[in-house]
């Protein structure tokens, strides 16, 4: 139970129609959940207005209605709020609902491209082999110290967000490590949050359905490092040519990472294979179990991360050398009598693909062949789609074309998007197969002993949505069955 003027802190507030001193219950956006003497706050969707569903709100007893533009009928014992964006005010209603619960321990946000879950999830592990209290808000988990919970979405909604933080406070979580995506900080869904830091890993070609051209993307991301307070640090990948816009505005303490350029944390890749790295930071050596130069940037962003937040240098060495990639990326298994490795990754997108096949050909020998499983999502940026169908034939030796996620989408017209980037003197490396189970077993019947089989785009995913429908699907699980099939 909460006043209603006390959660409507900092709140932009145009109008207000009724009392602000009743006590409420809780906030939602979505009216079907609403009960008696809750808030509800209207939100614009791109699929629906939720400015639409103020009636049934209130038929189930919302005593308070937030809102861009009041309704013309008002309820007597109701008390309508207008605001100028119903998306931030429902931010700063969160963090006041939950005691703003960011301000009560350690939060660090992970911005970019690619990267961001390896990088959280391994501050994560780090902190807590360091023996603190931690938790995580990921793509692929929500962690509450030792307390698992499924992740919906790479950034949640504002009120989940604080409903998670407030149960960290109550575990007496020290340090929090989240991903930011593009939407959630276009949506405000960090806004109101207190952040102790930022990393940015890098940019490129994603999200282009959602943002409408790169630079909106861009500058999107940007947002998050200009609303950091003076107190925050930010930490930017200072070889991508963004890193340095992210600090042009920011009021925070600035430092960089690189592996190419000067920077305040700076790292040397002296082996790359595949039982992992050997690096050289800051003239200390370290062996990391992560593999590939993309790796390099995340291990350098998480040993600079840990020493911002005050670790002592030794100890995280010590701690990173201990960690075990993040499952769904660069995640691999070799089959014991054929030798074959298959190794399942995230990338999905065409900066990421590029990434993966680049340090797979680096470390093989190149006496084996290297067969790509991979496909795009559907209802999705379809501007990358041909620019995934041209890395992965001009970096492999043979390709598979298949389905990802089509969701609502024909999964041969995706494929045939995809098709369309492969350059005429790679068209014989290619073949699409359109069910995904069946695209994996083709492939680890055509590879060969030492052959290395790369099945991209879903990851960590445990599941494959087709009209609208999850359907039970693990590509890690799969490969695995075929191989050990194969080693009879």
């Amino acid at each position: 139970m909460k006043v209603l003027k006390d959660i409507l802190y900092k709140v932009n507030m145009k109008a207000v129609a009724g009392d602000t001193g009743v006590t409420v219950n809780n906030i939602h956006f979505d009216s079907r959940k609403v009960q008696l003497n809750d808030v509800f706050v209207a939100i614009r969707g791109s699929l629906t207005d939720g400015h639409d569903f103020i009636k049934n709100a209130e038929n189930q007893g919302a005593l308070a209605i937030v809102c861009e533009k009041m309704p013309e009928q008002k309820i007597n014992g109701v008390t309508y709020i207008e605001v100028k964006d119903t998306k931030k005010a429902l931010a700063f209603i969160s963090a006041n609902y939950y005691d703003n619960p960011s301000e009560k321990l350690k939060l660090v946000g992970v911005t970019g491209t690619n990267g961001k879950t390896t990088i959280a999830t391994l501050l994560y592990d780090l902190f807590k082999k360091a023996g603190f209290k931690v938790g995580l808000l990921s793509t692929v988990k929500v962690m509450v110290n030792d307390e698992e919970h499924q992740a919906i979405r790479t950034t949640p909604d504002s009120i989940t967000i604080n409903s998670y933080l407030n149960e960290m406070n109550k575990a007496g979580v020290e340090f929090c490590f989240m991903e930011v995506s593009s939407h959630g900080i276009d949506q405000h869904r960090t806004t109101a949050l207190k952040f102790e830091g930022g990393i940015f890993t890098n940019l490129s070609h994603d999200h282009l359905d959602y943002h409408k051209d790169f630079a909106e993307y861009r500058d999107v991301k940007k947002r998050f490092f200009d609303e950091l307070p003076s107190s925050a640090f930010a930490l930017v990948n200072s070889d991508d040519k963004n890193g340095m816009v992210m600090l042009q505005n920011t009021k925070a303490n600035k430092y960089t990472y690189a592996l190419k350029s000067y920077a305040d944390y700076k790292a040397q890749i002296l082996e790359n294979q595949f039982t992992g790295l050997l690096l050289k930071i800051d003239d200390q050596e370290l062996w990391s179990r992560l593999i590939g130069s993309f790796n390099a940037y995340n291990v350098l962003a998480i040993y600079a991360a840990a020493d911002l937040l005050g670790l002592k240098t030794i100890e995280i060495l010590q701690i990173i050398s201990q960690l075990n990639s993040v499952s769904g990326r660069f995640q691999y298994v070799v089959s014991e009598k054929k030798k074959i490795t298959a190794i399942v990754d995230y990338a999905h997108t065409p900066d990421a693909l590029k990434n993966v096949l680049e340090t797979i050909n680096s470390i093989r020998t190149k006496n084996e062949e290297l067969i790509t499983v991979v496909g795009c999502g559907g209802d999705r940026d379809t501007t990358k789609r041909p620019k995934m169908g041209h890395i992965a034939s001009a970096l492999s030796s043979k390709v598979i074309f298949t389905s990802d996620n089509p969701r609502t989408e024909d999964p041969e017209k995706i494929i045939e998007d995809v098709e369309a980037g492969v350059q005429p003197q790679n068209f014989k490396k290619t073949m699409s197969v359109t069910n995904r189970k069946q695209a994996i077993k083709t492939a680890c019947q055509m590879a060969s002993e030492n052959d290395i089989i790369l099945i991209a785009g879903k990851g960590h995913e445990t599941y494959q949505e087709v009209n609208g429908e999850r359907f039970e699907f693990d590509d890690f699980k799969i490969v695995n069955e075929f191989l050990k099939q194969l080693d009879k």
